[in-house]
């Protein structure tokens, strides 16, 4: 908590969470007002916003919210003047936490279905940050922390896109944390592997929605983010890891949290690209090799 000199008075610091309403953006948000910072969380719609006021009070948090939808430019620009009034000038950071799955084959998600992942997990992000930027800048301080996640290092099978979303979140993050140095404003990347929220779920309800003889590998992928969901542990090291990140005077560019990603990660940079293909189509499902037809002839090397 900072201490305003003029006064010697502790300042709660204000803090913006998108994607407050679940999993890691719950834990998160009741992490951070148990911590003393001035939190605000985004919920789509007021009802949602009104059950996370509701279960932050009853386990003796006290948070404020405000309606957002990152995949929409104009209630970004509205939800962030909102926030500039409730603060009195800004928040003091910001944790980009929105996100959504959408598995499926390249083949099989559609230019809407992509546009709008890229939306949230990608664009809102960064459009929060640019829209956040002026006050903290005005102000000679502040922190942001978006929130990959170890598949943008890991790309993995039958979810191409999420993978595509957060590697090129990773890489703006990398970018503006340079760019933003001089202003005062400190970057980092949280890098989360498997952890127990909603996100696998949806993952899941993605692969049952498409219905084809060649959607290859589904069954096994459902099986296994289905079984991985239910032995992972619940968010709470990301939770405390962004609590971290903020509380830092010198926070670090990347935390990668979770025993799978800092297992996966750096073995998947030094693994020969056959081996790693190997490996996700044996655990994917997907099969390695075009099955044998009959008539058809091979073609010669």
């Amino acid at each position: 908590m900072a201490v305003d000199s003029s006064v010697g008075r502790p300042v709660r610091r204000s803090v913006l969470v998108t994607g407050a309403t679940g999993g890691i953006g719950v834990a998160t948000v009741l992490r951070l007002a148990g911590a003393g910072f001035d939190v605000i969380g985004t919920a789509r719609s007021q009802e949602k916003a009104d059950h996370l006021i509701a279960s932050a009070g009853a386990r003796g948090r006290s948070l404020r919210t405000v309606v957002l939808d990152v995949a929409e430019p104009s209630s970004c620009e509205e939800a962030m003047g909102e926030v500039a009034r409730m603060t009195g000038g800004g928040v003091w950071a910001v944790v980009n936490n929105a996100g959504v799955p959408q598995a499926g084959s390249l083949e099989n998600v559609s230019d809407e279905q992509a546009r709008h992942l890229l939306e949230v997990n990608l664009l809102g992000a960064m459009r929060i940050c640019r829209l956040a930027l002026p006050q903290m800048r005005r102000r000679g301080q502040g922190r942001i922390v978006n929130v990959s996640s170890g598949l943008g290092r890991v790309p993995w099978p039958l979810g191409g896109w999420y993978s595509a979303s957060k590697h090129a979140l990773s890489a703006l993050t990398h970018c503006l944390r340079v760019e933003m140095a001089h202003a005062g404003v400190r970057v980092s990347l949280v890098e989360p592997g498997a952890f127990a929220t909603a996100m696998l779920d949806r993952a899941v309800d993605d692969l049952a929605q498409v219905d084809r003889a060649d959607a290859a590998g589904y069954d096994r992928s459902r099986a296994l983010f289905g079984a991985v969901n239910a032995r992972v542990p619940t968010p709470e090291p990301v939770a405390r890891t962004i609590e971290k990140a903020l509380a830092s005077p010198r926070p670090r560019a990347r935390y990668t949290v979770g025993f799978d990603a800092r297992l996966l990660v750096p073995l998947h940079a030094v693994s020969p690209l056959w081996l790693s293909d190997r490996v996700k189509h044996a655990v994917s499902g997907l099969p390695h090799k075009a099955p044998a037809r009959a008539g058809v002839v091979k073609e010669s090397a």
